[in-house]
């Protein structure tokens, strides 16, 4: 098991991250010319900042969000039910590309805007329902390098980080989200163009 690790990796070519019971892959440059995309991003996603009850109080999420499907797919977590969006172009290119590069099929997508270092998104799974037994997460960036951060359900003190760059895809499998939680925590850093985070998906169940 990976313990107070950072994952480093030369580019072009992509690696498993040694991590038990879970199957988790880096790919350090899928998109090339990957901040090219930023504006299309920024502007076809309908992005909001929802709001989560946090000790019986609305909090509004350190982020932006916006969910994206086919027809009658929907999504929730932490009692927040997000709004249905029909595929937007750039949203669709990308996902036409991710499905012939990786042989996969997904049906949906949340996006996250991280505007700035204090925007985060705190520990946790994706082991909803909808996701089926073994999910299969394929998360892309755009814009700024952030710190990504993965913790064992058996031994919460171990944590490994990797920095998720422009371009890189992180696809996460298996029994993942059965026996691990991440999280992309607050940094210092000061961000000019913040950062882009598509988490595509293949919803197994809607409610």
């Amino acid at each position: 098991m990976a313990s107070q690790q950072d994952f480093l990796f030369a580019a072009e070519e992509s690696y498993p991250l040694a991590m038990d019971n879970a199957d988790v892959r880096y790919y350090p440059q899928f998109i090339a010319d990957s901040k090219a995309w930023l504006p299309a991003l920024q502007q076809q996603i309908q992005w909001r900042q929802d709001s989560i009850k946090v000790y019986g109080k609305q909090q509004p999420i350190p982020r932006l969000n916006a969910w994206y499907g086919d027809e009658g797919i929907h999504y929730a977590y932490s009692g927040l039910q997000l709004q249905h969006h029909n595929w937007c172009p750039v949203l669709a290119e990308l996902r036409a590309m991710l499905e012939q590069k990786l042989g996969l099929r997904f049906n949906s997508v949340l996006a996250n805007y991280y505007r700035n270092g204090q925007d985060s998104v705190g520990w946790h799974s994706d082991n909803e329902k909808e996701l089926g037994p073994e999910p299969i997460i394929a998360s892309l960036s755009f814009g700024d390098t952030r710190r990504f951060s993965f913790r064992s359900n058996s031994q919460p003190r171990s944590t490994s980080h990797i920095d998720l760059a422009s371009g890189s895809l992180l696809l996460m499998q298996g029994g993942t989200q059965q026996h691990w939680q991440h999280q992309l925590a607050k940094t210092q850093q000061v961000s000019v163009q913040g950062r882009i985070n598509l988490t595509f998906r293949r919803i197994v169940a809607s409610r």
